[in-house]
């Protein structure tokens, strides 16, 4: 580094007022903002091992920065010179400094992460991310954070997508592989996330190719390395299970419904989990779907998307792997608000919510011995009959890839509103009680629902002798 200068402190307050005389400079020039930068990360540098050793410190320190006179006055320079910090940079200790300022700054401004995308700051953490795995847990940590917040707030380009190997897939599936066990392990979470934006990406691409995109679409490396691989990269199909119980963020819980939509139409990963996850899952969706406010139809249409190929094309056609299907039936037939429950539960209906619970109860194995009562069922409660050549929708994948919503916005749920709570005990679908049990290795991760376990949110119709 370039810019030293030399300190003499005796405690960590010295520390913090030492740094506050740095970011607190007069700066009415670029090189006078470049020099209080180079003071700035110097000066962090040389201290890290004594006095920021915690993430609340790291963090402490960059809002430091963030919230000086130099930078509110000099946002768009500021970040610019430290994004070009972060292409330039090597010593493991300046990155980590550099990472937390713009993933922390990003999380606040988008244009954060878009001038980083500008700049070519994704195939940099790409580097960085393989580069330094064997280093700083904490900084690898936030190199995995800094690059799924930078590529989940917007699309990437072609010239980015080209540039991710299976080799980076498969280190961050044996990253969660390697550690399945280990309950402290602090990548799971992160590696998951990045998994999970990048399959978005290669969807949006596929779907949406953009006015810039003449040849063909990209192939999902994603998607590629678990069909062919995915036998031994089952820990990583768990935890998105777990995820999906326990996240409240809308937008998360869209990224892995995305996921399990190509994994259970493509036929080489139609048996990628456990049965015994498939089980879990059942349980978490239907849960969810019950869970589900009036107002949130688009996020229903897509767990209904995701329902349907789970039913018809994993193991659980097999009879021998049949879970929940009184229950299944019942939610759907509520679904179509033509019965007094479903009209008290779920109001009114939409015509794409019944067309989609439609190709829900076609799945032969939900259906009744005898087909002929099983189309009076659905006349009745559906108001449609049974075609029996329906299937999936040719649009069905488009709209699946398309669905968003912006980050940090919270899935509504009708058991945060004690209004709904005698309503939803009214009809009673039995779910499993500890859902994280039921995961074979997965880890758990993030928090549950409101704080509580899948058992705490009863579903409405209690089918007697069922577990």
């Amino acid at each position: 580094m370039e810019f030293e200068i030399s300190y003499s402190l005796d405690n960590e307050q010295q520390f913090w007022d030492e740094l506050e005389e740095i970011v607190s400079a007069n700066c009415k020039t670029h090189e006078l903002i470049d020099n209080t930068l180079r003071a700035y990360l110097s000066f962090t540098t040389n201290y890290k091992d004594e006095y920021l050793q915690s993430e609340y410190a790291i963090a402490r320190c960059s809002y430091k920065l963030l919230e000086s006179a130099v930078f509110n006055a000099h946002q768009d320079y500021v970040r610019r010179q430290i994004i070009y910090g972060l292409l330039q940079e090597d010593t493991t200790a300046t990155l980590h400094l550099i990472v937390a300022f713009l993933l922390f700054d990003g999380r606040q401004h988008e244009e954060t992460f878009e001038m980083m995308s500008t700049e070519g700051g994704f195939s940099r953490l790409l580097e960085l991310v393989q580069a330094k795995q064997d280093g700083d847990t904490a900084l690898h940590r936030m190199l995995l954070e800094l690059l799924y917040e930078m590529s989940r707030i917007q699309r990437l380009g072609t010239e980015d997508l080209v540039l991710i190997e299976d080799e980076f897939i498969i280190y961050l599936l044996q990253v969660i592989e390697s550690l399945s066990d280990d309950v402290n392990d602090p990548y799971h979470y992160p590696v998951i996330r990045v998994l999970l934006v990048l399959n978005e990406q290669y969807m949006v691409s596929a779907h949406d190719p953009g006015p810039s995109q003449t040849h063909r679409p990209l192939p999902n490396k994603v998607m590629k390395v678990l069909c062919e691989s995915g036998s031994i990269y089952k820990t990583f199909g768990e935890n998105i299970i777990l995820v999906l119980n326990r996240e409240s963020e809308t937008s998360l819980q869209l990224l892995i419904l995305k996921l399990l939509y190509l994994l259970f139409t493509t036929s080489a990963t139609y048996e990628y989990f456990y049965t015994n996850d498939l089980h879990v899952l059942v349980d978490v969706m239907i849960r969810n779907l019950l869970d589900l406010p009036l107002t949130s139809s688009a996020l229903r249409h897509t767990y209904l998307r995701v329902l349907y190929p789970l039913l018809a094309h994993t193991q659980l056609r097999n009879p021998e792997c049949h879970y929940k299907r009184e229950e299944l039936l019942k939610l759907l037939y509520m679904m179509t608000g033509s019965s007094g429950a479903g009209m008290m539960h779920f109001g009114g209906v939409d015509e794409t919510t019944k067309r989609l619970v439609s190709r829900c109860v076609q799945v032969p194995w939900l259906r009744d011995a005898e087909e002929q009562q099983e189309k009076e069922l659905s006349k009745k409660f559906l108001g449609i009959g049974i075609n029996a050549r329906a299937g999936e929708s040719s649009l069905s994948v488009m709209e699946v890839a398309s669905h968003k919503e912006k980050p940090g916005v919270q899935t509504p749920s009708r058991g945060r509103d004690e209004g709904n709570v005698a309503a939803m005990k009214d009809s009673g679908i039995a779910i499993r009680d500890t859902i994280d049990h039921g995961l074979g290795n997965g880890v758990s991760l993030g928090n549950d629902r409101d704080g509580n376990g899948l058992g705490e949110l009863k579903s409405p119709f209690e089918v007697e002798g069922e577990a």
